[in-house]
């Protein structure tokens, strides 16, 4: 695998977060060694002040398997139960004591139907999904897909709300008109494959102004959307094929397959969060690198002010 140096993009994402100080986390039910750890790393490299919320004996065994260190990280106590541990850091959120919540090792959805509950006041308008930041050492650029983990089979009026929140999130990190590819297995319309319909919808949606601060094309097929050479040969026309900043994919299985595409034989590193609610929610998982803990924390940073 490629060392940390091999991946400077990232290196630039968590400096970049660095400098904006710390960010207020609420971590929900820290109750393993990978999760404790994942918000311990993000606090040692200046990223993040953890607030870890759960069974204060089972948080500090943990920290004690880690061989690490609690003297300076705040612990609320809560019940030893995934659920109520989750509403807990919710709450925290809520009150205005944490500014970002972050996944321990509960399962994601105890996480965030505690996060979409009434009590929470934590939702908007729009359906929530999750973006991944991809450095990639065969790309140019930073690389973000949207959505591998939450909606499983979106349909339009679902895409519509997945491509408004990552844009609205590419905004806030920077970017400030993203190139945006609607991915389909093919770059023409066909009436009898759902997902060039829709990114064809998805595209004069933005072309009319319905999905603002983005140039968005699509249907484009993988090859033709990361590749100008590609696009050129079939004699497509856009300002999007090969160099887009967002790839947006069908259904949750594409975006899967591609993100560990992306990390097992093309060498990337990612960061990942959830959006769509009022903060960002940090998710991590067992698989995922240090590093990657760690720039998911840089990157819900960066996303707030």
């Amino acid at each position: 695998m490629p060392s940390p140096s091999s991946h400077p993009k990232l290196d630039a994402l968590e400096q970049a977060a660095r400098g904006k100080g710390r960010l207020s986390v609420a971590v929900a039910y820290p109750c393993s060694t990978d999760a404790l750890g994942a918000a311990l790393s993000a606090y040692e490299e200046g990223i993040i002040d953890p607030i870890l919320v759960g069974p204060r004996r089972r948080i500090e065994a943990c920290a004690a398997e880690l061989k690490a260190g609690l003297d300076n990280v705040r612990i609320v106590d809560a019940d030893d139960d995934p659920v109520l541990s989750s509403r807990a850091a919710v709450a925290l959120v809520s009150a205005g004591e944490a500014k970002s919540l972050m996944k321990g090792s509960q399962h994601t959805d105890e996480l965030l139907g505690a996060v979409v509950s009434r009590e929470a006041n934590l939702r908007t308008s729009r359906r929530m999904s999750h973006v991944f930041w991809f450095d990639l050492p065969a790309y140019h650029k930073p690389l973000m897909i949207t959505d591998a983990v939450v909606n499983i089979q979106p349909g339009l009026k679902e895409k519509v709300d997945i491509l408004a929140n990552a844009v609205d999130f590419a905004h806030r990190i920077g970017f400030e008109a993203p190139k945006v590819a609607i991915l389909s297995s093919v770059e023409t319309v066909n009436p009898d494959l759902q997902s060039t319909m829709d990114a064809a919808a998805l595209t004069k949606m933005a072309d009319r102004g319905q999905i603002a601060g983005a140039i968005v094309d699509g249907p484009l097929a993988f090859d033709n959307a990361i590749s100008a050479q590609s696009a050129k040969t079939k004699k497509i026309a856009s300002a999007v094929a090969g160099d887009p900043d967002l790839l947006m994919v069908p259904n949750l299985d594409v975006g899967n397959i591609l993100y560990k595409s992306f990390i097992y034989m093309g060498g990337g590193e990612c960061a990942g969060v959830v959006l769509g609610a009022k903060v960002p929610v940090i998710l991590t998982s067992r698989a995922d690198s240090r590093r990657a803990r760690i720039a998911s924390c840089a990157l819900a940073r960066l996303s707030l002010a």
